[in-house]
């Protein structure tokens, strides 16, 4: 038995574990799964999640720590994976990280503790995400999770604005330190990008439910249908409403376009649109649900990141002929995660590198029925480090398409800012903060890609975390001061 009573059989210990080649997760074939929504990933079992943590050699100085951006104990968790308490290893996770059945699932660990991993200088590194994804589900399977005790409850309302990763965050953090927190969402369901976002195959929604509920067991309050700006600004929240401190956490939902010739006919669709009917409104299960997703035979999505990735992966599974995934650059300086890329090219996804659309041509209907593209070639480095895609005279050619999603990026919806007074925001329409996330209003902070523009679920998470923090000492020194000056208040 576990220190927790959880019933587990400790495997024996492995000789020459640097040696170890890293294990994979077992996958729905890609035959099988490009004709569903199901998830591709379905773990470890326990026998390859003890022989992954095996492999960890336990360095002096993990700097696989510094390198998590929520800090997470990577070695005590392994640790403690290899001695069999599951639970006590999630436990430990949650100690700092409030998702993990999300992160395991979506972070870009490749980019972050991965990275760095010592063992991975000479042999592949361990599967740290993989080994997160596998105790947090084991702590679902076993109902594991407890509501955190409250030691003491604090005066003070707190609103949140977006209940995307870095929203979630930060009301979980605020009302287990004991304040009244309000989560405002605009759509009818929490999640944010995580919901409407990432496709049902990578991030089954039914976890999103699963947080709701978690969060609502704490105490938070959850309004949805409510668009700040629109509903109620930042100023009637933080007045006649009576919150006293506010952290906006709603995101870049605003798609980026090209530019080009023709991105205005029909059969267009941004990233955005694309993905909120497919994943949020459950497009792929129409008739049953009410949003219809008209796709052709031949789809093509522009882009190189996670994005374009969960584009062309969802328009496979809708059935056309072909799925082509058109990128400027080549396959080194793509910023998707190579595991996505790799499943994209098992599903039957055509890419074309080095590619740019210059022009979208359409029917006498004004449907999209061609795009010319030109081949590029790799110049000297841009402002951001990546080798600058360079025109090739004369390589221009025609690619038959019906559909086409453009995926390049976000930016922030104005919204909030527009209706917000004395709000700083950069030309790219980010709310400027500092270090802790404190914007130029008195009271408000911000955090995650509303801040930062287009990021990940793990540093929209240390954002929320960070807001958590600054909006508790800015409260407990209003409090303070308040009381300092009532003391020094002349008396009769």
């Amino acid at each position: 038995m576990c220190s927790k009573g959880c019933k587990v059989k400790t495997p024996t210990p492995i000789k020459n574990k640097v040696k170890i080649p890293r294990q994979h997760a077992i996958e729905q074939p890609p035959e099988e799964r490009r004709r569903n929504f199901r998830e591709v990933s379905l773990g470890f079992t326990e026998e390859l999640a003890f022989i992954e943590a095996d492999r960890c050699i336990m360095c002096k100085k993990p700097v696989c720590i510094d390198n998590c951006p929520v800090e997470v104990d990577i070695p005590a968790f392994i640790r403690l994976i290899l001695q069999g308490d599951y639970r006590a290893a999630v436990e430990k996770i949650r100690e700092t990280n409030y998702l993990p059945i999300i992160c395991g699932r979506v972070c870009p660990q490749e980019n972050q503790c991965e990275l760095t991993c010592t063992l991975g200088k000479r042999y592949q590194p361990i599967a740290i995400g993989k080994l997160e994804r596998y105790v947090a589900d084991l702590e679902l399977e076993h109902g594991w999770f407890q509501v955190p005790r409250i030691q003491q409850h604090r005066d003070g309302k707190v609103a949140i604005v977006g209940s995307g990763p870095a929203g979630i965050t930060c009301a979980a953090e605020l009302a287990k330190l004991g304040y009244h927190v309000t989560l405002f969402e605009a759509l009818h369901a929490i999640g944010g990008v995580l919901q409407y976002g990432i496709p049902e195959f990578r991030l089954p929604k039914s976890l999103l439910d699963l947080e709701r509920q978690r969060l609502e067991q704490m105490g938070v309050e959850i309004q949805t249908n409510f668009i700040v700006g629109r509903t109620a600004t930042v100023d009637e929240i933080m007045g006649e409403m009576g919150y006293e401190a506010m952290f906006l956490a709603t995101g870049a939902g605003t798609p980026n376009f090209m530019g080009v010739p023709g991105e205005n006919l029909s059969g267009v669709y941004s990233a955005s649109e694309f993905l909120t009917r497919v994943n949020f409104m459950k497009g792929y299960r129409f008739p049953d649900f009410d949003t219809p997703v008209k796709i052709g035979k031949r789809v093509a999505v522009i882009g190189g990141g996670d994005t374009a990735m969960d584009g062309a992966r969802t328009a496979i599974r809708l059935g056309p002929e072909k799925v082509y995934l058109v990128y400027r650059r080549s396959f080194d300086e793509m910023p998707a995660r190579k595991e996505e890329v790799q499943h994209a090219k098992e599903e039957g996804v055509e890419f074309h590198v080095l590619t740019a659309p210059v022009h979208i041509l359409g029917n006498s209907t004004g449907w999209v029925n061609e795009m010319i593209c030109q081949r590029m070639a790799l110049g000297e480095p841009d402002d951001g480090g990546r080798r600058r895609p360079v025109p090739i005279e004369g390589s221009e050619f025609f690619l038959e398409v019906d559909t086409v999603i453009v995926a390049i990026g976000q930016k922030p919806n104005p919204i909030l800012q527009k209706t917000t007074p004395d709000l700083s925001v950069s030309k790219w329409g980010t709310v400027i903060v500092d270090d802790w996330g404190k914007t130029s209003r008195p009271g408000v902070y911000a955090g995650g890609d509303l801040s930062r523009g287009g990021a990940t679920v793990i540093l929209a998470m240390r954002d929320g975390k960070k807001g958590a923090e600054a909006i508790h000492l800015y409260l407990e020194t209003k409090r303070r001061n308040n009381h300092i000056g009532e003391r020094n208040e002349p008396r009769d």
